[in-house]
């Protein structure tokens, strides 16, 4: 077998745990907190909310449609590639045990 192809192989595999590694720990510039403008005191005096008659449902926490859907197709797109990869893999299998029978 060829040296080269397992050197290759670590390497992408290296690659593939360091940029997930990156992906994991990196914060997102939206997420840090940012002083507040203007000197950075608090106001002394809270502001009254508003009266109002009509009810609305607040949600304090939970995860936009948007990211779901984007969570969605990437989960999608690497099965998609993890299924490529495993086919050609055993295809070149097959193909190497047909040759050496």
């Amino acid at each position: 077998m060829n040296p080269i192809r397992h050197i290759r192989r670590i390497a992408a595999a290296l690659v593939g745990l360091a940029a997930a590694l990156v992906a994991v720990g990196a914060t997102p510039a939206f997420a840090r907190v940012m002083p507040p403008e203007g000197g950075g005191s608090a106001p002394s005096a809270p502001v009254p909310a508003p009266v109002r008659t009509v009810t609305r449902t607040v949600v304090v926490s939970g995860m936009p449609s948007w990211q779901i859907a984007l969570i969605a197709v990437g989960a999608a797109l690497l099965a998609g590639a993890l299924a490529v990869l495993a086919d050609r893999a055993l295809a070149a299998r097959r193909r190497t045990a047909a040759t050496a029978a």
